[in-house]
C-alpha cells in the first residue's frame, strides 16, 4: 500500500511519526526518539511527502529531510488545531497534521533557507534589544520625574539631556540618584551600541541578496524593512498576487458575506504582525513629505486623504507599498512610480 503523507509532530527529544496511506488509513503512529528519527525517515520510499507543523525547529528538520530527497510540507499551526479532536496528545497531533495536509485549501509555509534564518535571528535579537532600550528609557523618565525632572520625547533627546541633568548640581537629585542615573545611562549607551552593531550586520547580510537594491528603492523601505521582507517572504512565489501577500500581512479588511451581501470591516490583523508593523511605519515616513509631492504618488495620497483621512491613508499606503514590494520581489522587476501609482 502506497504512502500518502508522513506527519511528524516535532519536539525536543521525542517525535511522533504518523504514516497515512493513499486510502486515508493510518499505517502506523508511533513515538521515535531523536537519535532514531533519521534512521526511521530513511526507511521511507524516495520522494515521500513529509508534513510538519510550522513551529520551532521545523525549518531545520525540513532542510535536512529535503536534502535526503523527500518532499516537505510545512502547515501553519492554526490549520492543524481543528483536526486534533477532543483529546490532545502526540498521537492525535501527528494524525491531525496528516489530515490537515489532505485539505485542498491549505497554504503551505515555504522552507526558510539558512540565509533567511540568519537574517531573522539577527532581527529577533535586535527587536529584543529595542524593547529593552524602550523599557530602560521609560524607567529613567519615571524615576527622574519623582525628583521634578522631565525629558523631551525620543531616545535621542534623552541621550543628550541625561548627562547634563546628572552633572547639574542645582537640581534636586540626591547623591544616590545621581549614581543610579549614571549607571542607567551607561546601560542605555551599551544597548544603543549593540543595536547599531546588529543593524550594520543585518544591512550587510541583506545586501548580499540579489533583490535588495530593487526593494530598497521603493519609498518607505529602509534596511530594516527590506531585510524583514527578504527573511520572511523569500522569493514571494508562495503568493499568487499582491493582494494575497497583503492579506498575509493583515493589511486587508475583514470580509463578512451572507446571502449574497458582502461587507468589509476593519483590518484583519492576521498573519505576520512584525512585517505589518514595519510596513505601516514605512508608510508613515513616506506620508510626512509625500503629500507635498507633485508626481502621481502625491496625487494618489492627497486623493486618499481627502476621501478617508490621514490615518486610513497611512494604512492604505502600507497596503500599496506591500503589494509593490511583492511585485518587485516575485517578478524580478524594478520599481516604477508611474505603474505603481496611477494618476487620479
Amino acid at each position: 500500500m502506497s504512502i500518502k503523507v508522513v506527519g511528524i509532530d516535532l519536539a525536543k527529544n521525542s517525535f511522533q511519526v504518523c504514516v497515512l496511506s493513499s486510502s486515508d488509513s493510518i499505517l502506523s503512529n508511533r513515538k521515535v526518539n531523536r537519535g532514531s528519527l533519521l534512521d526511521t525517515i530513511r526507511q521511507l520510499p524516495e520522494k515521500t511527502t513529509i508534513a510538519m507543523e510550522s513551529c520551532a525547529t521545523s525549518h531545520h528538520w525540513a532542510r535536512i529531510f529535503r536534502g535526503m530527497g523527500f518532499k516537505i510540507a510545512l502547515i501553519p499551526a492554526q490549520h492543524v488545531k481543528p483536526f486534533v479532536g477532543r483529546q490532545k496528545n502526540d498521537a492525535n497531533d501527528a494524525r491531525a497534521i496528516c489530515e490537515a495536509f489532505s485539505r485542498p485549501d491549505i497554504h503551505f509555509v515555504p522552507v526558510k533557507s539558512v540565509e533567511q534564518q540568519d537574517l531573522k535571528s539577527l532581527r529577533c535579537v535586535r527587536a529584543r534589544l529595542v524593547e529593552q532600550r524602550t523599557a530602560l528609557a521609560n524607567q529613567i523618565r519615571g524615576l527622574s520625574a519623582e525628583y521634578g525632572i522631565t525629558f523631551p520625547l525620543s531616545i535621542k533627546a534623552l541621550h543628550s539631556h541625561l548627562p547634563l541633568i546628572i552633572e547639574d548640581a542645582e537640581n534636586e537629585l540626591s547623591h544616590v540618584m545621581r549614581g543610579l542615573l549614571h549607571t542607567l545611562y551607561s546601560d542605555l549607551i551599551d544597548i544603543g551600541e549593540r543595536i547599531d552593531e546588529l543593524t550594520c550586520k543585518i544591512t550587510m547580510l541583506g545586501q548580499q541578496h540579489p533583490r535588495y537594491d530593487a526593494i530598497k528603492s521603493i519609498p518607505g523601505f529602509g534596511p530594516i524593512l527590506t531585510t524583514a521582507l527578504l527573511s520572511e517572504v523569500g522569493t514571494g512565489n508562495q503568493f499568487q498576487n499582491g493582494r494575497q501577500f497583503s492579506a498575509w500581512c493583515g493589511l486587508v479588511p475583514k470580509q463578512h458575506s451572507s446571502g449574497g451581501k458582502s461587507s468589509l470591516g476593519h483590518l484583519s490583523k492576521s498573519g505576520n504582525r512584525d512585517l505589518r508593523t514595519l510596513l505601516i511605519h514605512g508608510a508613515r515616513a513616506v506620508m510626512r513629505c509625500g503629500i507635498n509631492r507633485t508626481d502621481v504618488m502625491g496625487d494618489w495620497l492627497r486623493s486618499i486623504i481627502g476621501r478617508r483621512g490621514r490615518a486610513k491613508a497611512i494604512v492604505a499606503l502600507a497596503n500599496k507599498l506591500g503589494r509593490i514590494a511583492w511585485r518587485v520581489l516575485a517578478t524580478d522587476s524594478s520599481y516604477n512610480i508611474h505603474k505603481a501609482f496611477k494618476a487620479v
